[in-house]
């Protein structure tokens, strides 16, 4: 079960208050596929992200591929313009806790391709590289954190204006996470980013987002081997976010494609 976070590859700043969730170092196990469905929406407007993301294990639980596709609605005053995003392409290694242990460590390499139409606001214009660093600590069996550091560069980035620029951007996430019943988790989750928006030729411009987000998810499982895990995070912007808030809805479907030897 993964509470995946949609990645910082998107440049508009009407949306990217809605990205505030954290990614847990657990690959999938040997067998079982995930599907992850994501909807955030910023209150007092009509911008939202849905995110589809499919995870696969690559021989066992070490290695793991996965896609995400955005679809990304802006509210333009008049109306909502909607179009798919940039597309990104990740891999993770499981380096810690596969075995199990009170520490997981699962590096992710993404490829950010530029599928979205820049002009528009839903896309860099350029082709984007992302690393995230994510470690889960397991403190008791009711209490784990997830820690995240990454870096994501983008090379040769669009503005509206068509004006060029790489640039470099940041983030630091932290969550808590605490079993309140057998299929119940009660999260308070901590994100803070720094992007690199282009503000003409050959320049970029960094802008710094803090959010806290409290949430809940549930587990349903089947006899099966079906899982299904809904939840309900509420972004809430501090410090230079002050005043936004946005709404994040989570649907994952866990299940085995083949079985295990």
């Amino acid at each position: 079960m993964c509470w995946t976070m949609p990645r910082s590859w998107l440049y508009a700043s009407s949306i990217r208050k809605l990205l505030s969730l954290i990614e847990e170092a657990y690959n999938q196990e040997r067998g079982i596929v995930q599907h992850i469905s994501t909807f955030s929406r910023a209150t007092g407007s009509g911008d939202f992200v849905y995110t589809f993301t499919q995870e696969w294990p690559v021989k066992d639980a070490h290695h793991q591929l996965s896609f995400t596709l955005p679809v990304l609605g802006i509210d333009r005053g008049a109306g909502r313009d909607t179009a798919f995003g940039d597309v990104a392409l990740n891999y993770r290694y499981q380096a810690a806790g596969v075995d199990g242990g009170a520490v997981a460590f699962a590096p992710r390499l993404s490829l950010l391709i530029p599928s979205g139409d820049s002009a528009r606001g839903f896309g860099a214009g350029g082709v984007g590289v992302q690393v995230n660093l994510p470690i889960s600590w397991e403190h008791s069996s009711r209490v784990v954190t997830h820690w995240n550091v990454g870096v994501t560069r983008s090379i040769r980035a669009r503005n509206r204006d068509g004006q060029k620029a790489s640039g470099t951007g940041y983030s630091l996430g932290q969550s808590f996470v605490f079993l309140a019943a057998p299929r119940v988790n009660l999260l308070v989750e901590t994100l803070w980013t720094r992007t690199a928006e282009v503000t003409g030729p050959g320049i970029t411009t960094g802008a710094n987002a803090l959010y806290v987000s409290p949430g809940i998810r549930w587990s349903h499982d089947f006899k099966n081997g079906l899982q299904i895990v809904p939840g309900l995070a509420f972004p809430i912007g501090i410090g230079p976010s002050r005043g936004d808030h946005a709404v994040f809805a989570y649907l994952s479907f866990e299940h085995p494609f083949r079985k295990s030897r």
